[in-house]
């Protein structure tokens, strides 16, 4: 009800049901009209006080009750009343064949109260309600209607119990489909890029407070989309984290917040990828910076195809030199800031230019250079310092040549 992992029902059956209880329960109680109409009448006038019982042992028993607002509290004391009434109407009238009420009584309550008091609350309520009426059957009864009023008693609670249910299903519907269309709507916004006020209204309507946010982008299962993401969803809950998820085209994107790093955002959600690469941004402090690493990880996810032997999942980082020959600017930026300028104006760009042009060979790069071979090894070492690249290494050596020709280009 309150939120998406609440109740979950979808259409109450609540016809059906109940025909299937009263059947179990036996026909009516026979009761003559006079002690019919003697007892609705002891209802009737007792109407006043068992709403003020009603409410006093739930201010006695109800922890949560205690705990609402004023203003919440005075709704459901007005639910519970309209609740004796709506019996004591229906119990005067029940020798006519009228069936029993089902939700009317409930639109008493607005539609906050419904966000406020859970199912099990409103189950707590009726309960709470019956037993009041219950302990003064044999005041408000009619001699010899005392037992007949108990089942009729029986039988208006059940069907209180599938209406309750009912309207909590539908608000759940309600909501369950509004939440999903703002789920949509910001995994659509952060992969646009475009971050406003608005990202943050839905963010907050949907109740999203963690940090920090991690996306991974792959490709969508062949399953049907809402089952896809519901059973992400589900994963994120049971390892505590939030989760956002939206299927867009063969894609399929998805957003973690509150995990302890990328491993642990990744677990559950990578095996929810279909076949293909999966390819995971970098780690940013919050919702607003996500559009980041959305960014980041579908490049990479457009690029991977030049890595055909990368890990599942890898790092977007860890394809800056593909997404750079792509057209990713930012990879480009990223690379020449990185690479490139830590190293221009010093003797170690050119050894890395003559190391890489000599295929990785330290004896030729010294010869060249007119250098010691341990000198070409120190360079190495201060490359591997400044710029996270290990020359002598065959991916680093690639991303480190494509980081020195971008560099080259972004000064000519």
């Amino acid at each position: 009800m309150s939120d998406r992992g609440g109740w979950n029902g979808g259409q109450v059956r609540t016809d059906e049901h109940r025909d299937d209880f009263v059947r179990m329960a036996g026909d009516d109680m026979p009761m003559s009209d006079k002690i019919r109409e003697d007892t609705a009448r002891r209802l009737d006038r007792a109407m006043g006080s068992l709403g003020t019982a009603a409410m006093a042992r739930m201010e006695e028993r109800l922890a949560w009750y205690r705990a609402l607002s004023a203003e919440d509290r005075s709704w459901v004391g007005l639910v519970a009343q309209a609740g004796i009434a709506a019996f004591v109407e229906w119990f005067g009238h029940a020798g006519e064949g009228r069936p029993t009420p089902s939700i009317e009584f409930f639109g008493t309550a607005p539609r906050e109260l419904k966000r406020s008091v859970s199912l099990q609350q409103t189950v707590d309520l009726v309960r709470i309600v019956v037993e009041v009426v219950e302990a003064q059957v044999e005041e408000l009864a009619a001699p010899g209607g005392a037992e007949p009023l108990r089942h009729a008693m029986l039988r208006y609670t059940r069907d209180v119990a599938f209406a309750a249910a009912q309207v909590y299903a539908r608000e759940a519907e309600a909501r369950g489909s509004w939440d999903a269309r703002l789920e949509a709507l910001i995994v659509d916004a952060l992969v646009r890029g475009q971050v406003d006020d608005g990202l943050h209204s839905w963010a907050a309507a949907l109740g999203w407070t963690s940090t920090p946010v991690v996306v991974f982008a792959g490709y969508a299962p062949g399953e049907e989309p809402q089952s896809v993401i519901d059973g992400l969803r589900d994963k994120g809950r049971r390892l505590g984290h939030e989760l956002l998820a939206g299927v867009q085209g063969d894609r399929l994107i998805v957003i973690v917040g509150g995990a302890d790093g990328v491993k642990d955002a990744a677990r559950g959600v990578v095996a929810r990828f279909g076949a293909g690469p999966v390819v995971i941004g970098p780690e940013v402090p919050d919702l607003h910076a996500a559009a980041r690493s959305a960014r980041a990880a579908i490049a990479g996810l457009r690029a991977a195809a030049g890595w055909p032997d990368a890990p599942r999942p890898v790092l977007a980082e860890d394809l800056l030199a593909e997404r750079a020959l792509d057209g990713d600017e930012d990879a480009r930026a990223q690379l020449v800031e990185n690479v490139y300028k830590p190293l221009a104006g010093t003797p170690l760009l050119d050894t890395l230019a003559t190391y890489l042009e000599q295929g990785t060979s330290l004896e030729a790069t010294a010869r060249l250079l007119f250098v010691h071979p341990n000198t070409v090894r120190y360079r190495l070492r201060k490359i591997t310092e400044l710029t996270g690249y290990q020359p002598t290494e065959g991916r680093s050596a690639f991303t480190l040549q494509v980081g020195l020709i971008l560099g080259r280009l972004s000064v000519t």
